[in-house]
């Protein structure tokens, strides 16, 4: 997991060679004109989720993980806590990896919590369970969707 601040994320381009068109289009974009839901950068290769979720309690978000594509989670508005546990210490699950929805579920709680604000961002890794959207109210964000094997 990385933890860092929009104006710094140019020290993270050299950990994926997609890293510098997502936050190349996510600086570019019109944001607050593009409407939500998935955006396709490069094929299934990136893409993001403009998202305007309802936040969630920290008891009952649940932890994810992804094999298949890196999640860069990045806060416009609100506030986010996103919890994390490395995968090789959770155990719960309660629905079983899905390849076509790249995502497995496990109920129990995260051993860190991060809290973002708008301008942050979080990457989260295959090895990085991640519950994310805990907090009160709704938040904007956007999800980079970035793609393993392309490394």
């Amino acid at each position: 997991m990385i933890v860092s601040s929009l104006q710094d994320y140019g020290r993270i381009l050299a950990l994926h060679p997609l890293f510098k068109p997502l936050f190349d289009y996510v600086s570019q974009a019109d944001l607050p004109n593009l409407g939500f839901g998935r955006h396709i950068i490069l094929n299934d290769e990136l893409f993001i989720n403009n998202i305007n979720p309802e936040c969630v309690s920290q008891e009952e978000q649940m932890l994810e993980i992804h094999r298949d594509y890196i999640d860069v989670h990045i806060l416009l508005s609100g506030e986010e806590r996103i919890g994390w546990k490395p995968l090789n210490d959770v155990g719960n699950m309660v629905k079983p990896y899905s390849k076509e929805e790249d995502c497995a579920l496990y109920k129990e709680p995260a051993t860190t919590y991060i809290d973002l604000l708008p301008g942050q961002f979080a990457i989260m890794f295959p090895e990085d369970a991640h519950a994310p959207i805990i907090g009160t109210g709704k938040i904007w964000k956007i999800i980079g969707k970035v793609r393993i094997d392309n490394i």
